[in-house]
């Protein structure tokens, strides 16, 4: 029988040895920004974490901390986008300026960073959303095979979001 060599996805194997750093979860939230940008692209990317008790984001990490620094809370309102993302554990695409009017209150401040398009990813355990990773990039950059090759980065998040959500 010959076996089929099984060849490592540089990217995923980047991320997971970024796990074994002691410098979390900075080491991995890079590396997770590093990788989003190689394999799907964004222009702003950041990771937020989800507090049902509360009903409110935090935001953990950013790659433009000057318009949207680390710390930053919101409330979310119930709505299809929470529906989706945070209840059903699904990928939200917002493909241009009107999807993003309808889904985030900060759509102006998106768009002053030349940002017309979303990739909200979540990051799941034992059936609840626990964070997101968000990539924002140009008109029309993403798409359902973006979220598929998405989702093995997102979930490689979990660890450092168990961590930050259970503080």
């Amino acid at each position: 029988m010959t076996r089929t060599k099984v060849t490592a996805d540089p990217l995923l194997c980047a991320v997971a040895a970024s796990q074994g750093r002691v410098d979390q979860p900075a080491a991995l939230f890079a590396a997770l920004d590093d990788a989003m940008k190689s394999a799907i692209g964004h222009k702003l990317f950041t990771i937020l974490t989800y507090d049902d008790d509360t009903g409110e984001a935090a935001r953990v990490y950013s790659n433009l901390p000057g318009p949207y620094p680390t710390g930053g809370r919101k409330r979310l309102a119930p709505g299809p986008w929470t529906e989706a993302v945070l209840d059903r554990g699904e990928a939200y695409i917002g493909y241009n300026r009107d999807d993003l009017r309808t889904v985030f209150a900060d759509h102006e401040l998106i768009a002053s960073l030349g940002c017309e398009s979303v990739l909200n990813m979540p990051v799941r355990w034992r059936g609840r959303t626990l964070g997101s990773l968000n990539l924002l990039h140009e008109a029309g950059w993403y798409g359902y095979d973006d979220a598929a090759a998405c989702l093995p980065f997102a979930q490689l998040a979990l660890p450092a979001l168990l961590t930050a959500t259970s503080s």
